[in-house]
């Protein structure tokens, strides 16, 4: 006896692999749309790690958009004001820049500044926290800069 078994394939049973594989990858797209990585929106870690300010953004009574409180801007780091779209970084002089939170790849907001990068969850492009521009693909282009001045002890978008 060789073992020989044979399987007999029908267009149906193509037909239903086909439709598992493609409801699958309907399901597994969604879930990882909707996970922490891809909507990392909360949450302030340690000093070079703050990734949300929850009372950033609220109103304007300065020279422009209220985007957030200067000291909480940690030298080193960034602070990552959703509802504006803009991301607040200190160098380590203590020098604020503002950069659009828009990654240029595909358009997802960044979640976080750490170790003087900042980053976005969706693809992993990181761009310099000084500067914007890309460190780390696949973004093409740097992060558009955002003119932002420091008034009273608050960063506002001009």
């Amino acid at each position: 006896m060789t073992g020989d078994v044979q399987v007999q394939v029908t267009r149906r049973t193509v037909l239903r692999g086909g439709s598992l594989a493609v409801v699958g990858g309907v399901f597994g797209w969604l879930w990882a749309r909707n996970s922490a990585a891809a909507k990392r929106t909360a949450g302030v870690g340690a000093a070079n790690d703050y990734a949300y300010s929850p009372h950033a953004g609220s109103g304007s009574s300065g020279p422009g958009e209220r985007l957030v409180a200067a000291d909480a801007v940690p030298a080193g780091g960034g602070v990552v004001v959703k509802g504006a779209r803009v991301v607040v970084t200190k160098d380590a002089s203590g020098s604020v820049h503002g950069f659009s939170a828009v990654c240029t790849h595909q358009g997802c907001i960044v979640s976080s500044v750490r170790r003087g990068r900042i980053e976005c969850p969706c693809h992993g492009s990181q761009f310099d926290a000084t500067t914007g521009k890309v460190l780390a693909g696949p973004a093409p282009a740097a992060l558009n800069p955002v003119d932002v001045v420091v008034v009273g002890g608050v960063v506002y978008a001009k």
